[in-house]
């Protein structure tokens, strides 16, 4: 019984410590507060670089989000101008966006029609670049 107890209090322990170190505890902070002369950094400095790294991915988060998010409106207002366009059959166009460069895939019936398309999206505003995808449907 006491020996089957002892295991289970081994167990426990060893089960703990894994967890720690899995989950990132630094064993050599285990006295709390650091002693003068100690090598190392405290507890405090340690939560400065965590919360500047954390800051810091945040931030990129934030900028690949925003660019996402403009790159998607981009696409909208192009193809929301292809849709009113009386020349140019949107569905059979897709446009796609990636940090301001547009690409126009598809096929369309005439030239007229392919320049017209290539047009509303080099008009719009954030559009960088162009790339023509667009090839004329054969008869």
């Amino acid at each position: 019984m006491i020996r089957g107890l002892l295991k289970l209090i081994l167990l426990v322990v060893v089960v703990v410590v894994v967890g720690a170190f899995l989950l990132g505890y630094d064993f050599r902070d285990f006295r709390g507060i650091d002693e003068p002369g100690a090598i190392g950094t405290s507890g405090s400095e340690r939560a400065r670089e965590v919360g500047a790294e954390i800051g810091a991915r945040t931030a990129q988060a934030a900028d690949a989000t925003r660019r996402a998010v403009e790159d998607g409106t981009l696409t909208t207002k192009i193809k929301a101008k292809m849709a009113l366009d009386d020349t140019v059959k949107a569905l059979d166009l897709d446009v796609d966006t990636r940090n301001g460069i547009v690409t126009v895939t598809g096929t369309v019936r005439t030239e007229a029609e392919k320049q017209r398309a290539l047009a509303l999206a080099k008009e719009t505003e954030g559009v960088t670049q162009v790339v023509d995808r667009i090839q004329l449907r054969v008869r």
